[in-house]
Parts: structure tokens; sequence; C-alpha cells
């Protein structure tokens, strides 16, 4: 059987329960907002909350690698720390988080596979008091832009057929008989569909039904089967760029694969340019 590409990159439950009071680790919870952390969360976890906190105030993009890093320290995070990442629906917005630490300079970091799906359970201890800890020094490694795209290269990409794209979307979404997630407004200022050529991948088949990530073999097979290849040049993307950084995880991390990106712009932005190709079925 294969193992992971990245093994460092995931820890399970059983080493975290054993090290909770370990001060060389820092766990973190990341959602879409801190509702469910202050409802229970791991013992010792501090909280990010991804609209208020990871989000640039009045644009649309991310807070900037030294805004990140006082973030952090702020937090009582210090680079000397280990990072450890969770958060619930298969671990949706942590690998979010995980994708843009890594792009902003974070390194000592990783997913706890399950998150808080498996996490809860095992019936693992949680606790519902916030955690603050002592303002610490966090310093930031070099940043990796690499593992980002944007549109002008996606459209020139997509039109000469020089990438794989991977929209990770559920099937309607896909198809245009949806604009967004079921539980979403289905009013969106953009069109329906897909870029032209994308393979559609839903981010959730690469997670069973405890929220860990499916075996080596398993995921070899599943993006193999459908067309994305070791040595392809590859760019994921859904709606806004969350989901896609899951699969991106599993591409890069898991699997190893040298040259995936994550199109944050996503739908939201390829679906309101003008004059860009767009495919339904």
């Amino acid at each position: 059987m294969a193992t992971y590409a990245k093994p460092e990159s995931l820890v399970e439950t059983t080493w975290l329960i054993a090290r909770l009071d370990d001060p060389s680790l820092a766990i973190i919870e990341v959602d879409e907002d801190s509702s469910a952390y202050h409802k229970g969360h791991i013992p010792g976890a501090i909280a990010l909350d991804w609209q208020q906190e990871l989000h640039a105030p009045r644009r649309r993009d991310f807070i900037a690698a030294d805004a990140l890093a006082r973030l952090l320290g702020n937090k009582g995070v210090s680079s000397d720390q280990s990072i450890i990442l969770y958060g619930g629906n298969n671990n949706w917005f942590a690998a979010y988080a995980y994708w843009l630490f890594r792009l902003r300079g974070v390194t000592n970091v990783r997913l706890l596979n399950g998150g808080r799906k498996k996490w809860e359970l095992e019936s693992r201890p949680m606790d519902a008091e916030a955690v603050t800890r002592p303002r610490a020094e966090f310093r930031l490694g070099p940043g990796r832009p690499a593992l980002r795209v944007f549109r002008e290269e996606v459209v020139r990409l997509a039109r000469e057929g020089q990438v794989t794209l991977v929209d990770v979307r559920s099937p309607m979404e896909f198809s245009g008989e949806l604009l967004a997630p079921p539980h979403l407004p289905q009013e969106q200022p953009y069109v329906a569909g897909h870029i032209p050529g994308a393979h559609n991948i839903p981010w959730a088949t690469a997670a069973n039904d405890d929220g860990t990530f499916k075996s080596a073999d398993e995921l070899r097979a599943l993006y193999e089967g459908a067309g994305v290849r070791a040595e392809d040049e590859v760019i994921t993307y859904c709606r806004i760029g969350e989901r896609s950084s899951h699969t991106w995880f599993v591409l890069s991390e898991l699997l190893g694969h040298p040259l995936v990106r994550n199109y944050d712009g996503s739908w939201t932005e390829y679906g309101s340019l003008v004059d860009v190709p767009v495919e339904t079925r």
C-alpha cells in the first residue's frame, strides 16, 4: 500500500490526544465563523474566524503576510511552535487556512486528519471556554506565491488547453443547474457553468465518512481515473477558493503532484468575466 507523499502534513487524533499539554504545539480551530468553537473545541485550541480575521479589509483578498504574522503573534502563537489546524466539515476551512499559511510563508503547519468531525465521533474531550495566550513573536519564512494563480493566467491557459483544470464543486454547480451550494442563495452575480475542459471531481469525494482523507491508493485511483495525472500542471477551483484548497492539499501534499495551484478567484470571478468561454452540461 502506498503512503502519502508528505505524511508530515497530517497528524492523527490519537497522536494529538497524547500531546494536548505540549507547549511546542499551537492548536487552531478554523471555520467560516467562530460559532462552533464557542460551543466546544479541542482543549487548548484557539480560534481563527475566517471571515473576520483572515480576509483583507474592504477588498476581496487575504490578509498580507505581515498582518498574518501579527495576528498569530497576538493570538499567542510563536514561530517556534508547530501549528495544528482543524475545523468542521472535513476540514473545509482548515484546509483553506493551511493553503493560505503556506502561501504566506508559514512552514511548520499540519492538519488534524478528520478534523472536528473525527474528534467528536471518537468522543474526545471538548472545552467550551475560550483560550487566550500571552502575546508571542511570529516570524514568517519565504512566501510561496507559486501556490496561487490569477484570472489572466487561468483564462490564457484554459484557452490554450495547456493546463488540467479541476472543478471541485458539486455536479449540479458544474453543470450549471445550481449557482452555489444548495444551502446558499442561488441569486448570484455570475453566470452558471464551468471552465471549458475542466474535470469535475467534487472535493468531498477525497474524504471518508469520518472526515479523514482516503488512502493514497484510493486518492490516486480517484484522480487518475478522472484524467488528472501526476505530471500535469493542475489548477483547482470552486466558487470562492475554499473547497479547492482542500483538493489542492490532496494533490500537492498527499499525492505529491509538483505543479498544483489554487485559483481562489474561482467561479465567482471567472463566471463574472466578460467574453470568456463557459460550458454547461
